[in-house]
């Protein structure tokens, strides 16, 4: 094993050659997009387009579990808002619309959720 003895001098410029490329490659690992703690978490929604005339109660299956999201009017569309809590780790979900009132309930197929998506959902009348 051979051991190198550095002077002061060139000791003190590897550590500033080291830092500076410390700063470099952290810089480079940003996005473009600064975000700042005012912003709050990102907000994940589904625009539901209720095309039916019935009222629906939708809600959003994660792991066998139902969670109600809102109230989508007949004939409306409204935003609503899935928990942060609902995508930690499970990025897979169904949404359900059940309408007030009636006797079906369309279930959506499987689809990822990721923090921030801004998803869309249409229910057609009488589907």
């Amino acid at each position: 094993m051979q051991i190198a003895h550095m002077s002061g001098a060139r000791l003190g410029n590897l550590a500033r050659c080291l830092l500076l490329a410390v700063v470099l490659a952290s810089l480079g690992c940003r996005t473009g997009h600064a975000r700042s703690d005012e912003e709050g978490p990102l907000r994940t929604t589904i625009e539901v387009q209720n095309e039916d005339f019935n009222d629906m109660t939708v809600y959003v299956l994660v792991n066998g579990s139902r969670t109600r999201l809102g109230i989508a009017p007949g004939n409306k569309s409204t935003v609503l808002t899935i928990p942060e809590y609902l995508l930690n780790g499970v990025p897979v979900m169904r949404f359900v619309a059940d309408p007030i009132g009636g006797n079906r309930t369309p279930v959506s197929e499987e689809v990822n959720v990721n923090p921030g998506d801004q998803l869309e959902m249409i229910i057609r009348p009488g589907g």
